[in-house]
């Protein structure tokens, strides 16, 4: 709230409230943690105006809906009036929503600590356990650390979440997400993002998230309808270019993938998925050297996403630099040794050094470590020697489970 215009707003979105319930809001802000009893609340808020409790309580509850699940934190007691209870874990929960900004493993590890240090202090603080949920989130779904993991880490906390502040439409967007990568129920993550979107149309993540899933089984048109509505939601929001050049990548389209690129490192030099999706297409515009120093580049700004090392090295063994290419290799089996490499990536390079026996073992394990990006097997132009192998269609089906419900998206 900005106490000297009296907006209030919840993710940069203005919510609705009448002047008389903003000031109501204000008494409440200005006395954090104190009981204000009605006959100060009338004094302040209404400037001594006569009016009745029955009035007072009325426009509190206004503000308490529309503040939706923070309206617990206004509470009442019939002798003392209104209070607004910030939980005590606000600092940590801060913190933790800080170290996200960095988009690092170091920083989403952080966060995840801040928010169990939160969850400690206050179990009945829901953000701590909705922290949790997006922290684990992100570490599955950038490729930090092992999918299967973080997976039953995310349900928990998103347990946890709901149970204490009901399904709201970040909530069904976490879930939503989770469904597309890790369970692969591309019709049930569809109809969550959208249900999402219904009860919040300013949610600007689950429109690209939405996007994303479409690219992901060849809607590509709907992906780019998607991220229309997104940019008109919030046109600076930071995964929405990141995720235009994805989507330009895997629809083939290299030239505007390597313009939107551009756009997007120009905007968010620090969002990794848009600086190796530039890379790759420059890769495959012919651009080899170019693209060999944005992967460096981004592994040098992003040492712990490991993907990016199979990335390079594929690319160099594609452009008759195959001894680089398995020096790195090497490389990459000690980085194994001790931490996460999606395997996914590490097929492909077995593919790029024509391996196509040992890359289809590495398949095996991204289903053992459940990739979440094995949701692109469909699309990605990496794949494109592979699908010539008759093992590829095996392949396909398990990852869209081609009996299940997964297969009318696909097929659309």
């Amino acid at each position: 709230m900005d106490l000297t215009t009296g907006r209030v707003l919840r993710d940069g979105v203005e919510i609705g409230l009448r002047p008389q319930a903003v000031r109501a809001l204000k008494v409440l802000i200005q006395n954090n943690g104190q009981y204000v009893d009605y006959e100060r609340m009338i004094a302040e808020a209404w400037d001594g105006i006569v009016v009745s409790r029955h009035t007072v309580d009325v426009t509190v509850g206004e503000i308490k809906k529309a503040l939706q699940e923070f309206g617990s934190w206004i509470v009442h007691r019939p002798k003392l009036g209104y209070r607004l209870a910030v939980p005590k874990s606000d600092d940590l929960i801060r913190r933790g929503q800080h170290f996200w900004n960095r988009r690092t493993r170091e920083g989403l590890e952080k966060a995840a600590e801040c928010f169990r240090q939160a969850a400690l202090e206050d179990g009945a603080d829901f953000r701590a356990y909705e922290g949790l949920c997006v922290s684990y989130l992100l570490l599955g779904t950038y490729g930090m650390r092992m999918p299967r993991e973080m997976y039953g880490l995310f349900l928990e906390a998103y347990g946890r979440a709901v149970a204490l502040s009901g399904l709201t439409a970040e909530l069904r967007s976490h879930r939503a997400h989770g469904l597309h990568f890790f369970e692969r129920r591309f019709d049930e993550a569809e109809s969550e993002f959208l249900q999402a979107l219904r009860e919040n149309p300013a949610l600007t993540a689950s429109y690209v998230r939405l996007a994303v899933l479409y690219s992901s089984v060849g809607c590509f048109t709907e992906a780019f309808n998607i991220l229309a509505q997104a940019r008109k939601v919030d046109p600076l929001w930071p995964l929405l270019p990141a995720a235009e050049v994805s989507i330009h990548f895997l629809n083939r389209d290299y030239d505007s993938a390597i313009h939107c690129g551009k756009r997007a490192i120009d905007l968010h030099p620090f969002i990794q998925i848009g600086r190796f999706y530039y890379a790759q297409a420059l890769e495959y515009s012919g651009r080899i050297e170019e693209a060999l120093r944005e992967y460096r580049l981004t592994y040098a700004l992003s040492p712990d996403l490991h993907l990016l090392r199979p990335l390079e090295a594929a690319c160099l063994a594609r452009n008759g630099q195959r001894e680089k290419a398995i020096e790195l290799r090497e490389e990459i089996e000690e980085i194994r040794s001790r931490d996460y490499v999606d395997a996914y990536y590490v097929a492909l390079l077995c593919d790029a050094l024509e391996m196509p026996d040992r890359a289809f073992q590495e398949f095996e394990r991204a289903f053992d470590e459940n990739s979440i990006s094995l949701c692109l097997v469909g699309v990605d132009p990496k794949m494109d020697s592979l699908r010539r192998d008759q093992r590829y269609a095996s392949l396909r089906n398990r990852v869209f489970n081609v009996k299940a419900s997964g297969a009318s998206l696909l097929a659309s």
